[in-house]
C-alpha cells in the first residue's frame, strides 16, 4: 500500500481505537452489575474491563469497586447508576466554567466514593446538581438523590454547581472535613460537619479506605461480560434525558435501536425531553425548502 495512503488510514482509525481501549477494571463486586456498552446490556463480573462510554448500574444490595488506569478508584454503592463520561490517563478534559479533569464520572443516582493517588491527575465526580473535582490525591463521598451531598473525606477538592445543561458554575475550594449539599434550584450549602442522615445511610463499605485490588488481575485475561439483550427504551431513558452536555453522541450511539418499534415508540413519546431525536425521526421537517418558482416575463408584466 502507498505509504501516504497507509498513514491516512491509520489516522482515521486512531479515534476508533482510542475509544475501545481499556479505561479500567472491575476489581471487586458484590451483587450484580449491569453495563450498557454501545446498545447492548451486559452482565458484568470481577476482572471485566471498562471502556469510556460505559453505563454502569449496581444492584440492591450491591457494591462494586472500579479501578482506572492512572490510579483513580471509584466505589459504587447499592442501586447506583454511573456513566464513564471521559477518561484519559495523561490527558485532561475541560468543561466550560470548570477545571480540567483526566477522568470524569457522572453519578446519576445512588452512592459513589472516589479515591485517587497523587499521580492520578484530576478526577471529577459529577451529579445533576453538584460536582467535585479532586486533584493530587484525596477521597470524596457523593450521594445523588433529591438532594445531592458531597463530603470531602481527605485531601482537597473544588466544588461547583452543575447547571441544567451539565456545565459547571464557579468552583469553590474545599478541604478535608467539609460537607456540601444542594437542592434543585437552590445554591450550595456548606457545613463543617456531616449531616446525621448522610452518616446513617452511608454504605458500610464506604467507611474504610479502598485498597487497590488490581494486582489480583495482573497477567490475566479480562473477564468477558455476558450479553443479556439489546437495550430497551425504559432502560436507557434516564440517560437519554440527563443533562445535554453528558449525552452528546447518544443519538448516533442509540439510533440503530430505532429499528425496534417499541424503542422508536418510546423515543417518539418523550421527544420533549430529548428534542435532538426529532431530526432523526422526522427528517422531512428539516429538508431545505424548495425556492419559489422564478417569475417569467409574462408574470411580471402581464400578457400583452
Amino acid at each position: 500500500m502507498n505509504p501516504v495512503l497507509l498513514s491516512l488510514v491509520l489516522l482515521l482509525l486512531f479515534p476508533l481505537t482510542a475509544l475501545t481501549q481499556e479505561a479500567g477494571t472491575v476489581t471487586l463486586l458484590e451483587g450484580a452489575l449491569r453495563v450498557i456498552r454501545g446498545t447492548t446490556v451486559l452482565l458484568g463480573g470481577e476482572g471485566m474491563s471498562l471502556r469510556q462510554g460505559d453505563i454502569i448500574e449496581s444492584s440492591d444490595p450491591g457494591f462494586a469497586q472500579l479501578e482506572f488506569a492512572g490510579g483513580a478508584i471509584a466505589a459504587l454503592g447499592p442501586s447506583s447508576r454511573l456513566f464513564l463520561f471521559s477518561h484519559g490517563a495523561g490527558r485532561a478534559f475541560a468543561k466550560p466554567g470548570g477545571e480540567a479533569a483526566a477522568t470524569e464520572l457522572v453519578l446519576l443516582s445512588g452512592w459513589l466514593k472516589g479515591e485517587s493517588s497523587p499521580s492520578a491527575g484530576a478526577c471529577r465526580y459529577a451529579t445533576p446538581l453538584l460536582a467535585a473535582t479532586s486533584r493530587g490525591g484525596g477521597s470524596v463521598l457523593v450521594r445523588a438523590a433529591a438532594v445531592t451531598e458531597i463530603f470531602v473525606e481527605s485531601g482537597s477538592a473544588a466544588i461547583a454547581e452543575v447547571n441544567p445543561d451539565g456545565n459547571l458554575g464557579q468552583s469553590t475550594a474545599a478541604k478535608a472535613g467539609q460537607f456540601f449539599s444542594r437542592r434543585p434550584g437552590r445554591p450550595v450549602n456548606t457545613a463543617s460537619r456531616l449531616d446525621p442522615g448522610f452518616v446513617n445511610s452511608l454504605p458500610s463499605a464506604f467507611r474504610d479506605t479502598l485498597p487497590s485490588r488490581l494486582a489480583h488481575f495482573a497477567g490475566k485475561r479480562p473477564t468477558e461480560p455476558r450479553r443479556q439483550h439489546e437495550v430497551t427504551y425504559p432502560e436507557i431513558q434516564p440517560w437519554l434525558t440527563m443533562a445535554h452536555a453528558w449525552r452528546r453522541g447518544f443519538v448516533e450511539r442509540f439510533q440503530p435501536r430505532l429499528s425496534d418499534p417499541e424503542f422508536r415508540k418510546g423515543v417518539e413519546a418523550h421527544l420533549n425531553e430529548h428534542p435532538e431525536w426529532d431530526r432523526i425521526l422526522h427528517p422531512e421537517k428539516y429538508q431545505p425548502k424548495a425556492p419559489p418558482p422564478a417569475a417569467t416575463p409574462d408574470s411580471r408584466h402581464g400578457r400583452q
